[in-house]
């Protein structure tokens, strides 16, 4: 498979993620009032993994995450060279959703209940910083060795490895979704905060570098915890 077609299918299917997962959230609201819209988000997210692991899986892996790529990268499943091309092409994607999202719910004149494009932040957690990188670093990182124990060869899931990855998605946007929104996906929350910025909401920016730095912290420590569990004897 040519490295450019896997760098569009990353695209599309970061793009499919933010446009399915953050629209959801921005017609449904997360707040602490509204327990189903936390239920609905954490379903369209991890609904949107298990399509995009059976549609692009075959093609790119389905990563449409940094902090998976990270993690494959450093457990040597791909070359920094191919890193670098998942990880823009993953960007785009999450950008070019966030302003698709933008623009259909401007034209539609649709209330986008979270305010931000379903971007994330820290007011779960009391705008601390500190909490919100424990929070993405311990979720991303069970996140990403789930799914590098799952898709190991020494494992044999068979079709099922893209349903149990998008099923513990769902959980894990359950837990994290009051705390931080639940990114554990840098292109996920760069994507929103960065067309929220252009649209005159610059908040979720002003915190998004907690969304980069945490989840690829825990993809890291995923990595290195996961070769030390499939290191042989």
């Amino acid at each position: 498979m040519s490295s450019m077609k896997k760098y569009i299918a990353e695209c599309i299917g970061t793009f499919t993620l933010v446009f399915i997962g953050c629209g959801t959230a921005m017609l449904v609201g997360c707040d602490a009032a509204n327990g189903g819209g936390y239920v609905l988000t954490a379903f369209a997210f991890g609904l949107a993994i298990v399509t995009l692991a059976y549609g692009v899986g075959n093609i790119s892996g389905g990563h449409v995450n940094p902090a998976v790529s990270l993690g494959v990268f450093l457990t040597g499943g791909m070359d920094a060279k191919e890193f670098c091309g998942y990880v823009v092409s993953q960007i785009i994607g999450a950008i070019v959703g966030s302003a698709a999202l933008a623009g259909i719910f401007a034209l539609g004149d649709v209330e986008d209940k979270t305010g931000g494009l379903g971007s994330n932040g820290l007011a779960g957690v009391g705008d601390s910083i500190v909490a919100g990188l424990i929070v993405e670093i311990i979720l991303t990182f069970l996140f990403v060795l789930l799914i590098l124990g799952v898709t190991s060869k020494k494992n044999n899931h068979g079709s099922f490895g893209g349903l149990i990855i998008g099923l513990t998605l769902v959980g894990i946007h359950i837990i994290g979704i009051g705390l931080t929104g639940t990114s554990v996906n840098p292109a996920r929350s760069l994507g929103p905060a960065i067309i929220a910025a252009i649209g005159g909401n610059a908040d979720p920016i002003k915190v998004v570098w907690v969304f980069i730095v945490a989840p690829l912290i825990g993809g890291a420590l995923a990595a290195f915890c996961h070769k030390y569990f499939e290191k042989e004897k």
